[in-house]
């Protein structure tokens, strides 16, 4: 498996082949289920180009976007559109996706850090194995001497093979929130609207039951976001594979579940014919300016450390 001469990272054991790209944020770029061989994670038609790539058409200056290829990135400090925060200009689903991490192997584990270059922030992710389970063992310290504020999510999107007309999405959410405005005129639910899951109300009139995945067919695109957790738990379930790939994290931290849903109908640049689903934990549906603001940032004073887990796994529906 080749990605684009970026250097890699595996870890494995006899469940699982999960492998990292230090250089471009610590992405996780595979997670081989080894008895089916299947990955359940997005992997672009359009490919990762090689480090220096010219930014891709339409990514319009947001780094994120200039050589996004699917994988499960780290939001971090921010996530969603581009703020300012502390007289800087915080990027579009923040800094470090998209810069070098250092990692190295601690026996079987392996430990990845990253230091924010516009707030003084260092975030340490360690990874491990424990059978068919990857263990993200994630710590924020505050390196400075004042108060320093942030928004994390992780942007976990799965795709085929895995993903295919009739998955099933399960989740803890008891709440649907749709964005104010499309993103394209694909859009298949009516903006702006909190309903109960799984229940979305749809712009032709109607609803539809958002724990049904469609296929490409379905040509739609639009973004999700779900809330009033029940719990730290998402799973996307393959029953024609007999196959579940799923989350857990601790509720109180990342409160919200973000779900892209680019079901064949991803026209604009430079995500066009993506098919994919994204299930995604995050801290809030804000940005790092508007959470500030709203009170919804987390906070850690100069010096304080913060740590959570969370857990990756793929296995056998029974």
């Amino acid at each position: 498996m080749s990605f684009s001469g970026w250097a890699e990272l595996v870890l494995e054991n006899e469940e699982l082949r999960v492998t990292i790209l230090p250089d471009k944020g610590a992405d996780i770029v595979g997670f081989e289920h080894k008895a089916s061989g299947i990955d359940p994670l997005f992997r672009a038609p359009w490919g990762l180009g090689p480090a220096g790539s010219e930014p891709r058409a339409g990514s319009d200056g947001l780094a994120f976007l200039e050589n996004y290829a699917g994988g499960w990135q780290e939001l971090f400090p921010n996530a969603g559109d581009p703020c300012t925060y502390g007289g800087e200009t915080i990027p579009f689903h923040g800094e470090v996706a998209t810069v070098p991490w250092g990692c190295e192997p601690l026996g079987d584990a392996l430990r990845c850090t990253v230091r924010c270059r516009l707030v003084p922030l260092r975030l340490t992710r360690t990874m491990r194995l424990e059978e068919r389970t990857l263990v993200l063992e994630e710590t924020v310290e505050n390196e400075g001497s004042k108060p320093a504020q942030f928004v994390w999510g992780h942007h976990c999107v799965v795709g085929p093979p895995f993903l295919e007309r009739g998955c099933k999405l399960r989740v803890a959410a008891r709440t649907i929130e749709t964005i104010p405005e499309m993103w394209e005129d694909t859009a298949r639910l009516e903006p702006a609207q909190r309903s109960s899951w799984p229940n979305g109300r749809l712009r032709s009139g109607g609803e539809a039951d958002l724990s049904e995945v469609p296929g490409p067919e379905a040509g739609s695109h639009d973004d999700v976001y779900l809330t009033d957790l029940a719990g730290g738990w998402a799973s996307v379930e393959n029953p024609r594979l007999g196959l579940r790939f799923g989350l857990t994290w601790d509720p109180d931290v990342f409160r919200w579940i973000v779900s892209w849903q680019p079901y064949g109908g991803a026209h604009a640049m430079p995500l066009a014919r993506a098919y994919a689903l994204g299930v995604e934990p995050w801290v809030t549906r804000r940005n790092l300016e508007e959470a500030a603001a709203a009170g919804e940032a987390l906070n850690l004073d100069g010096g304080e450390s913060f740590g959570t887990i969370l857990r990756a796994t793929m296995e056998e529906l029974v």
